[in-house]
């Protein structure tokens, strides 16, 4: 990742801390077990070794020992031509679609499964159900909306289906065969539900602007490894589907604007000459060109003329989702992003902002850059440390949606405050490398979107401020959660988490322990290469988390087991110390250290002498393989100690500091 920014004292650090015992002699002290310390030979549950092998699934062809897709890898693929109205004064939609579902695998499929998000909002729904702050669940009142399902039908034969909930069963006239396509057609309206999840209607000073997600009927995927995935949407988890292409037409007020997933197909129907000719400057040049200006708004002039409707036409290739935003009260400002490609060329990404004059940290003249110049940044940053951006534009939109991802195009609720807009914006468009690329069950596994996406997030930031990257909300929030009463592991299901802890363990928590794989136990050129390798490896496929492990420990030819046990499986806690420092008169130092929790790491010991002369020793993580206390042992050159301390830049977890320096008195 050539442009993250580094913390100058780890990267040698990084290169040491698996090296072994060449660079920190050293001893188990087996002395002081009734110190209390944990050994990390046990666990809470009396079993395993954290150093033991992970008992994950079996390689098979299909995903391979090393955590790459076999040649026998297959997933299946979805296609959707929509024709959906919008019917803006009572907020209803209603559209007509033809699926063709692509079966790519080697088994025959008897049925579908549909995933119907927006029964989310019906009376009786499990989705109708909310938390509360103290993770309480309560009955959301007033609740009345979901899915008009009209008929499914396939070459004009209607077919059975059974609704449950957020999921209907389509009973098939005959099996789709392996290989084979089967298409059907569906029609459907739905009112705008009336409490937002991630899309909804917002009332602003020059109109109401509407954001649709998540919004039509849609095959749920099955895969190699659960079949049909049918999780119900309840709300935290998001969703896990296909790719597949999109023709999608949208037909709105004439007053409108709309940006949506894909390449806008017909300009010249539903744009100004002036706008067309102002978009094709914005390809052009790096700063952002106004399409529409805030003075634009109120004009007539501004939109086509003699229509009460325009239908706008979209075509987005091979994408997992399809979202669009829809408003007469819109601003719009474009610019082009240069990014290099796989093959190697050089070619240009729109990247747009569409927002209500009252947004007013979105303007280009704004002090902390604007909306489009954010959407600039994480494109050409993303592209250049992780994998090419793959779509022609993205769209930022300022609406009702706190903040929200779908390819191409993303939500942002921040309005005035710039450095919150950069990091929902950031953030946001981010998600186009996890899950967009990469795509990841967010049904089962929050950590593998929502903690990748803050890991990179922290390098992204730090590049636009031009400062060292600050990671301690993500310590803090980690530490919080490993003091908790009943703490819960970063592997459970968003859905089961506590809302409170959602943000803490399916963003922070994950983060924080990526950034100190890469900037402690593997150094960043090590984890640099590995984390591109599974992300080119697994681009436009669907890993699963024993993938990534693998992939990760195969592209570092390390053994990190350890660490995904105890970071990501469990709940364990790292407390570290230096109990005692001794030297002898030919100059021989021993430090005792003691590891305290289940958790281990490498041990980051600087050793300050009286003379003012600092020296860094790392003691490598296999020392606590069979033991919880190590005596290393160093030369001082004749120099008088003054003090010896562990962690010194506070890198690590450690829940009490108080223990980690020794000081001669």
């Amino acid at each position: 990742m050539p442009s993250m920014k580094l913390i100058s004292t780890l990267a040698l650090i990084g290169t040491l801390a698996l090296v072994g015992a060449c660079r920190s002699t050293g001893q188990r002290d087996d002395g002081e077990r009734k110190l209390g310390a944990f050994d990390a030979s046990q666990r809470r549950d009396g079993s395993t070794n954290i150093f033991a092998a992970l008992d994950l699934p079996t390689p098979t062809e299909l995903r391979l020992g090393s955590g790459a897709p076999g040649p026998a890898y297959w997933q299946q693929r979805v296609d959707y031509a929509i024709d959906a109205t919008l019917d803006a004064p009572n907020q209803r939609l209603d559209a007509k679609m033809r699926v063709t579902y692509h079966n790519n695998s080697p088994h025959q499929l008897d049925y579908l499964w549909i995933q119907l998000e927006q029964n989310l909002f019906t009376p009786d729904s499990c989705g109708a159900l909310t938390r509360t702050p103290g993770g309480v669940m309560k009955q959301l009142d007033n609740v009345n909306a979901g899915y008009d399902l009209g008929k499914v039908s396939s070459r004009g034969r209607e077919l059975k289906v059974t609704i449950y909930d957020t999921l209907a069963r389509v009973e098939l006239s005959e099996p789709i065969a392996p290989g084979a396509s089967f298409e059907f057609d569906l029609e459907y309206a739905f009112d705008m539900p009336p409490h937002l999840r991630r899309m909804g209607a917002e009332e602003v000073e020059d109109g109401v602007i509407f954001e649709y997600a998540q919004w039509f009927p849609h095959v749920c995927k099955y895969d190699d490894v659960s079949g049909w995935n049918t999780l119900p949407y309840l709300g935290s988890g998001e969703f896990y589907t296909d790719f597949g292409d999109y023709d999608v037409s949208l037909t709105v007020p004439a007053s409108h604007l709309v940006g949506a997933t894909g390449e806008l197909l017909n300009p010249g129907e539903v744009l100004t000459s002036e706008q067309q000719a102002r978009l094709k400057t914005a390809m052009t040049t790096p700063e952002p060109v106004m399409i529409r200006s805030a003075d634009e708004v109120r004009d007539s002039l501004s939109r086509p003329r003699g229509r009460d409707t325009l239908t706008w036409r979209f075509r987005a290739k091979n994408v997992r989702t399809f979202a669009w935003v829809s408003s007469e009260s819109f601003v719009w400002d474009a610019c082009a992003a240069t990014i290099t490609g796989l093959d190697g060329s050089d070619r240009t990404v729109l990247c747009q902002s569409l927002y209500p004059r009252e947004a007013t940290a979105w303007s280009p003249e704004d002090e902390g850059g604007g909306s489009t110049r954010y959407v600039r940044h994480a494109i050409e940053h993303y592209s250049e440390a992780l994998y090419p951006y793959p779509y022609p534009s993205m769209i930022n939109v300022n609406g009702p949606e706190g903040g929200m991802e779908y390819p191409g195009i993303v939500f942002c609720g921040a309005r005035e405050n710039a450095k919150w807009l950069f990091s929902v914006t950031d953030h946001e468009v981010g998600h186009t490398w996890f899950p967009m690329i990469v795509n990841t069950n967010e049904r089962r596994y929050v950590w593998m979107d929502e903690g990748f996406n803050s890991f990179i997030n922290l390098y992204s930031k730090a590049a636009w401020y031009e400062t060292d990257v600050d990671f301690t909300r993500h310590q803090q929030q980690t530490l919080q959660l490993a003091s908790a009463d009943n703490p819960m592991a970063i592997m459970t299901a968003p859905d089961q988490i506590w809302s409170r802890w959602l943000g803490r363990l399916g963003y922070r928590k994950p983060a924080y322990g990526l950034y100190i794989l890469r900037e402690v136990i593997l150094g960043p050129e090590r984890f640099d290469t590995a984390f591109r390798g599974y992300i080119h490896r697994w681009a436009f496929k669907s890993p699963q988390p024993s993938d990534f492990f693998r992939s990760m420990e195969d592209e570092a030819g390390a053994d990190l087991a350890w660490f995904w046990r105890g970071w990501f499986l469990e709940t364990a806690s790292l407390d570290q110390s230096v109990d005692d420092v001794r030297v002898s008169d030919e100059g021989d130092a021993s430090a005792t250290l003691t590891n305290h929790g289940e958790l281990v790491m490498p041990v980051l010991l600087r050793i300050t002498y009286t003379d003012d002369t600092v020296e860094d020793r790392v003691i490598p993580v296999e020392a606590w393989h069979s033991t919880n206390r190590w005596r290393t042992w160093w030369n001082t050159g004749g120099r008088s100690i003054q003090r010896v301390e562990i962690d010194p830049e506070g890198l690590m977890p450690d829940e009490d500091r108080s223990n980690n320096t020794w000081m001669n008195r």
